[in-house]
């Protein structure tokens, strides 16, 4: 397939997008303190089993250095024909304690970022909370006290006032099941916490900010447009057994309804996930999940094979790892299926009064080299975008329709616990040097969005 069969909506919305613990580096520069990811990422015991491929470099300090070469890597996603840009704000830089005083510094270079955005003719879209709660936050109970919401009240307040007069976008939270189910009850992300009081604590915050903070960017300016972003898993069974298609169902319960449902106005997946009973003990009536919002964002990276397992608490589900599945797979070690795209917002789109949809995130790692020549020949990454792509108009025409998609990445980036060997970007980034290299997946975005 050439790109020129890819024929989407004019109006549709192409951008590229980084988040701030990912790709700014400067983590001490300037007034920032530190995030919970800097925190676990620099543990000696995380080295050898919480962040892969041991060694102290592999953490977010550097990273991309985006805090420092902003201005050109806007150059580059000016040059690439992207008209939007996906950013988090780094809720420690801007205020190191959590709340309190503000880090004016930090102020004034999220003002510098939208501002050059702006002038290049590249809309900003704002992600308010991408994984990295201030340390000092975290130490007093972070997702699992209930004074997040007032913490997180404060600070999108602060945001507004500095940048509302320019951001029209906002995405209040990035994948919350991540940071919740990884987070707090596997322990494999920050904050490391484990056990399944956590998680319910966690998760029932997070339902409260993402419901409220809509609220508040409303009640402020009635034409912002609110969302938030979710990971959206197309799931299918080991097997047609009858334990197999039950053990599916719970596992689409928790990977992809979670969130949405309540959001949504639904409420809890308890008939698939009576655990979620429990959260009943941490509620108080003035509670509301739900949120009339403006869109919704939906991550699709893969597809999922659930098999019963009885030893997994709570859901009796295992996940069959894609590597012994003989399918092809991501450096992340994902399946590459790009109609899953097609399965999920087909899936979607059966809730009534659904929002619009954007897809906010799209992407796939690979282990992408330079040449000799310097130059990066990742046709992988350019199969994968076109067969997806394909599959988003499939769903197109069949009225499944969204309204735009955000690469991930523009950059290379620090990838959570896989540290900096998985690159996702359509720019590759020499991480002792800085020097960004645009790969041939770039330039064929930069002919796609000039056609």
């Amino acid at each position: 397939m050439h790109f020129k069969e890819l024929s989407f909506p004019t109006n549709y919305i192409w951008g590229a997008a980084i988040s701030a613990a990912q790709a700014e580096g400067a983590v001490h520069i300037d007034g920032k303190l530190n995030s919970i990811w800097d925190d676990f990422s620099k543990r000696k015991w995380n080295l050898n089993r919480k962040i892969a491929h041991h060694g102290i470099s592999h953490k977010p300090l550097n990273s991309a250095e985006f805090y420092h070469n902003f201005k050109a890597d806007i150059q580059i996603l000016k040059q690439l024909n992207f008209k939007a840009f996906r950013f988090s704000t780094a809720w420690s830089r801007i205020l190191p304690n959590g709340i309190g005083p503000i880090n004016q510094k930090g102020i004034d270079f999220y003002n510098q970022l939208i501002d050059e955005l702006l002038e290049n003719n590249i809309v900003p879209w704002l992600t308010i909370y991408h994984w990295d709660l201030p340390v000092a936050l975290q130490k007093k109970g972070g997702w699992v006290n209930r004074d997040i919401l007032n913490w997180f009240e404060e600070f999108t307040q602060v945001l507004l006032h500095h940048f509302g007069d320019r951001v029209l976008n906002w995405m209040v939270l990035n994948e919350p099941l991540a940071f919740t189910a990884a987070g707090h009850f596997l322990g494999v992300h920050a904050p490391g916490k484990i056990g399944i009081t956590n998680f319910l604590k966690a998760t029932h915050h997070a339902l409260l900010v993402q419901a409220n903070t809509g609220r508040q960017i409303k009640n402020i300016n009635a034409n912002f447009k609110v969302g938030t972003t979710f990971s959206a898993t197309y799931i299918t069974p080991y097997s047609q057994k009858p334990k197999d298609i039950e053990a599916t169902k719970r596992a689409d319960a928790l990977y992809n309804r979670l969130f949405l449902e309540p959001y949504l106005g639904m409420g809890l997946p308890i008939s698939e996930l009576p655990f979620l009973n429990k959260i009943e003990k941490y509620t108080k009536s003035e509670d509301n999940y739900a949120f009339d919002a403006d869109f919704i964002g939906i991550q699709n990276y893969t597809r999922e094979v659930a098999k019963h397992n009885t030893w997994m608490p709570y859901i009796k589900a295992g996940i069959v790892p894609a590597e012994k599945r003989n399918v092809p797979i991501t450096a992340m070690k994902w399946e590459i299926l790009p109609e899953s795209i097609y399965h999920i917002l087909k899936k979607i789109n059966q809730y009534p009064n659904l929002p619009p949809i954007y897809l906010t995130e799209v992407g796939a790692a690979f282990k992408d080299t330079v040449s000799e020549n310097g130059d990066v020949n990742d046709q992988e990454r350019i199969q994968f975008f076109e067969k997806y792509f394909q599959q988003v108009l499939r769903a197109h025409q069949e009225n499944y329709t969204t309204e735009g998609v955000f690469v991930w990445s523009l950059l290379d980036n620090f990838e959570w616990a896989e540290g900096y060997h998985p690159r996702f970007g359509l720019v590759h980034v020499d991480f002792k040097t800085q020097q960004r290299i645009i790969k041939q997946s770039g330039k064929w975005f930069k002919d796609f969005l000039k056609s």
